[in-house]
């Protein structure tokens, strides 16, 4: 399931009819009403989604709860509707027992009072749940606020840097290439131009590329630094870590021709790297596995490489130097993804746990998949499903272990657009430390002040 990165604040002036409650007791005596809401519906958004809570999910959990009757409640409408309207029912202690929701709401929805930790509304079979040891810590991450297991993780990706095993030939770098640190990123940036490769490295940079410079490169690269942009409840400021990712976007576009600055400015600039890639004008390129299944695709992809096989390689994303990483990491990632969350005003909360962790069963994951090949956040379903792809099962393997989340918080979104204006600073000429100021300021006034902000 796909939502957009830019939430809104929660707080919402329109009256919207609110969804009506699928919490209580069904009409039969001794029944019971368990409801699953989803911005999802036949026919329409997210229909695959849709077809398997109707057809495959009710009716098995219904099979072995003979006394529970279970509704959906689709949607299929802007996912910023969708927020507003999952708010509005459960600030009035209404809404569907199990709920979808975006990832990146998750701690603007805990903060607000409209969901609580998972074993407080599920009681103590929440931690005895046999798919925590399947699902690896980092991606638990994905429904993780201020400590707390808020939701259970649907599908999710990573970011890693691909790269044209043509060209690396012809620069003289190995096949199988393994960076370690940020400079060998330059070195073989530096090997590539000598080869002549037009653009050697493609991180993306500036507003025009909106959230995917702060998912494919700030974020990455300041985990890579040892720093995150929300930690300890304070964002991160001008930090020396802030200053090194800042100072690595200057060394690829500050003039040394390792990267295309033009192309970080233009509208549709995302899209022509791809293009660019597709055609062997770029060398090194950071994107998720997204870039991967659809867009250099043999088949179907936006920019389609019928070798893409043969050509493409991949890399994780080093650390500045090894170990310098978060959590004392020598590579680093990012992901997104859906999660699923129990309404803390379930008159059947236990049962509602039971509905959510069927629904997250290896079981269900594997119906849910449908027999494509998508990243689940399984280990057990990707050991099975993934070995097809092994893009993909080098993702689950290599990199989700190593991944990190954006916070889920309600002012995040303007923190990208100031993340994305330093770099596009950089980008135009300024030097990393002018950036790095004049972002300082930019985030005290987002986020209420000095005392809000670390470094």
């Amino acid at each position: 399931m796909r939502f957009p990165r830019r939430p809104a604040v929660i707080a919402a002036t329109a009256v919207l009819a609110l969804t009506s409650c699928g919490t209580g007791t069904g009409s039969d005596p001794g029944s019971i009403t368990l409801t699953i809401a989803a911005n999802s519906i036949q026919g329409g958004k997210n229909s695959e989604s849709a077809a398997w809570i109707k057809n495959w999910v009710i009716p098995e959990f219904e099979k072995t709860h003979q006394n529970v009757k279970v509704l959906f409640q689709p949607s299929g409408v802007d996912d910023e509707q969708y927020k507003t309207k999952l708010a509005l029912d459960l600030k009035s202690k209404a809404g569907a027992d199990v709920i979808d929701v975006d990832g990146i709401w998750v701690g603007e929805f805990a903060q607000a009072g409209y969901i609580k930790p998972l074993a407080e509304v599920g009681g103590p079979a929440v931690e005895q749940w046999e798919g925590w040891s399947q699902i690896p810590q980092a991606v638990q991450g994905l429904g993780i606020f201020d400590g707390k297991k808020y939701g259970l993780p649907q599908g999710t990706d990573g970011r890693v840097l691909f790269y044209n095993k043509t060209l690396f030939n012809k620069a003289g770098l190995p096949e199988t290439w393994e960076p370690t640190s940020w400079q060998d990123i330059i070195d073989a940036g530096n090997k590539l131009k000598a080869a002549g490769v037009p653009v050697p490295i493609q991180i993306n940079a500036g507003t025009a590329m909106g959230e995917a410079t702060t998912m494919q490169g700030v974020l990455p690269l300041l985990a890579g630094a040892g720093a995150e942009i929300y930690a300890d409840g304070k964002w991160t400021g001008a930090s020396q870590a802030v200053k090194d990712v800042l100072g690595f976007y200057q060394q690829i576009y500050g003039g040394s021709g390792l990267g295309d600055p033009k192309l970080q400015q233009e509208a549709k600039g995302r899209d022509k790297s791809f293009a660019q890639f597709a055609q062997g004008r770029i060398g090194i390129l950071a994107e998720s596995d997204y870039f991967w299944r659809s867009v250099v695709e043999p088949t179907a992809g936006v920019a389609p490489m019928k070798d893409r096989d043969q050509v493409v390689g991949y890399a994780k994303i080093p650390a500045k130097q090894p170990g310098a990483g978060i959590r004392g990491q020598d590579h680093v990632s990012m992901s997104g993804g859906a999660v699923r969350v129990l309404n803390p005003f379930s008159k059947n909360p236990k049962l509602a746990w039971e509905l959510l962790a069927f629904m997250h069963s290896a079981e269900a994951t594997k119906t849910q998949l449908a027999g494509q090949v998508r990243i689940s956040s399984r280990t057990d379903v990707n050991t099975e499903v993934l070995t097809a792809d092994p893009m993909l099962k080098y993702i689950a393997d290599e990199v989700l272990p190593v991944t990190a989340y954006r916070p889920g918080l309600a002012v995040y979104p303007q923190v990208s657009t100031a993340l994305q204006e330093a770099t596009a600073a950089v980008v135009s000429g300024k030097s990393a430390d002018e950036a790095a100021a004049a972002y300082q300021d930019k985030l005290q006034g987002l986020v209420g002040g000095a005392a809000n902000v670390s470094g």
